[in-house]
């Protein structure tokens, strides 16, 4: 019988991309929608309620978008009064299950690295002559990419710690787990509450690539009876993957694990840096999941190129690197970039979502030759850099606009920039205290050192 929602009076928490693309879902299936904001002036083509004036006993159930909290009042009234949860994953789920019962699902997560590596293995796939898409937490919603007519082979789910708190259905082939540090600790309300939900990403799934440098994964992962494929950048040992010398290997997915298969040479991932090394051996153990050769893994390889704002080079000159890395938006992913580079004027600060910085900075303390930091939280950052490389030049700065900021910033950063130093902008912290998003963020960097820089 098809999937049918007829008569159901339906609340979508949330008028952003998710819960539109999901309110469009249910009305074609007979659901009266109606979506709470709480922005009052959110656009939408169904109704739009402000979250205030919610009435919860006129819904039979609720769809809680990706962001919105467990102790929200709307979420807590709707538990106390009984009514179903449902969340867009899961209902994705149930409608694949309906129209495509063969499309495959495989899921990553991690604190950092997802987009990049969910994109990594949707071209492994295709290279493999598979119909594969990557969604979810980037590109397209979930149910849009389900609800079609033409129906993909695989799915390439990247799944946020709040998308996978919520759903509780959806099974996968394989998922991923790239690394787990302090991020979204405002929403979870602890590191703790936040790996969790990470780890829920293991009990529906069969086979687990998981990050054997990444101490909290390995621990948090030892109970869990499912296959475990490791990786790391040393010599891997059978049933797991790795590098030797310069070679990207495969003793996991081979018929004889006392042999070796070859993913890819080293120099062939670009940017080839450790923490896109990791995730290319991640994105190919993946791949090998559901059937996709060395051969064409390799290929895909050699083709590929991380998105925008993911240590983009935007401009060389006099032998100093201006790079975006404005995806870096949390302490690991800031880490993880800084160590990419000898000698860096680094620019950064925002909103740092509850995340410390101190480790972040002892790291990379080597590193930094300069700090330009801007927004709410470079308190953190700057307290950070005095407590473990206190004679590092720190200059604040503010501006009139997000351009006029970032404008001020690239002159500053180029008061200290040498030949051999890199100019880079990897801020650990979200954007949305000074500009709209961390793309704008990396776009006005860019059009900054073009001005600037290159003139």
């Amino acid at each position: 019988m098809p999937l049918s929602f007829d008569g159901q009076r339906i609340l979508i928490l949330g008028a952003g991309v998710t819960g539109n693309a999901v309110a469009r879902s249910l009305v074609k299936r007979g659901a009266a929608v109606s979506i709470a904001d709480e922005n009052p002036a959110a656009k939408s083509e169904h109704t739009v309620i402000d979250a205030k004036n919610v009435v919860i006993k006129d819904f039979d159930s609720v769809v809680v978008s990706p962001g919105w909290r467990q102790d929200h009042p709307l979420v807590v009234a709707a538990m106390a009064a009984g009514l179903t949860l449902l969340n867009e994953v899961d209902l994705a789920w149930q409608i694949k299950s309906e129209i495509a019962p063969g499309q495959k699902w495989l899921a990553l997560t991690g604190t950092n690295g997802k987009t990049t590596t969910v994109e990594m293995v949707a071209a492994m796939l295709k290279s493999g002559g598979l119909k594969a898409s990557a969604c979810g937490n980037v590109g397209e919603t979930v149910i849009e990419v389900v609800d079609r007519s033409d129906a993909f082979d695989v799915l390439v789910l990247e799944l946020s710690s709040f998308q996978l708190h919520w759903s509780k259905q959806a099974q996968f082939v394989a998922c991923a787990i790239l690394n787990i540090a302090d991020d979204h600790i405002d929403w979870h309300g602890s590191f703790d509450a936040y790996a969790k939900a990470k780890l829920t990403i293991l009990d529906r799934a069969t086979t687990a690539v998981l990050n054997a440098s990444d101490g909290e994964i390995v621990k948090r992962s030892s109970h869990w009876q499912g296959r475990k494929v490791f990786y790391s950048l040393e010599t891997p040992a059978p049933g797991e993957i790795g590098l030797v010398e310069e070679l990207l290997v495969d003793r996991a997915f081979v018929q004889d694990p006392q042999e070796a298969s070859m993913f890819a040479e080293l120099a062939e991932v670009k940017p080839t840096i450790p923490h896109n090394v990791s995730n290319t051996l991640a994105a190919a153990a993946l791949a090998r999941t559901v059937g996709v050769s060395h051969e064409e893994i390799r290929s895909a390889i050699k083709a590929f190129r991380p998105g925008r704002h993911r240590i983009e080079t935007v401009h060389t000159a006099d032998a100093i690197n201006w790079v975006d890395d404005s995806k870096a938006t949390n302490p690991h992913a800031a880490t993880a970039s800084l160590l990419s580079h000898e000698s860096v004027i680094w620019i950064a600060g925002g909103l740092a979502k509850g995340a410390a910085m101190d480790e972040l900075v002892e790291r990379t303390a080597k590193r930094i030759k300069a700090a330009i930091l801007i927004g709410t939280d470079r308190g953190l950052i700057e307290a950070a850099l005095i407590k473990f490389c206190p004679d590092v030049p720190r200059v604040l700065i503010d501006g009139n606009s997000s351009q006029e900021l970032m404008e001020k910033v690239v002159s500053a950063a180029q008061g200290f920039a040498r030949s051999g130093d890199t100019v880079l902008l990897a801020p650990a912290c979200a954007s949305m205290d000074q500009f709209v998003s961390y793309a704008d963020r990396g776009d006005r960097f860019a059009a900054a050192v073009k001005k600037v820089v290159s003139k």
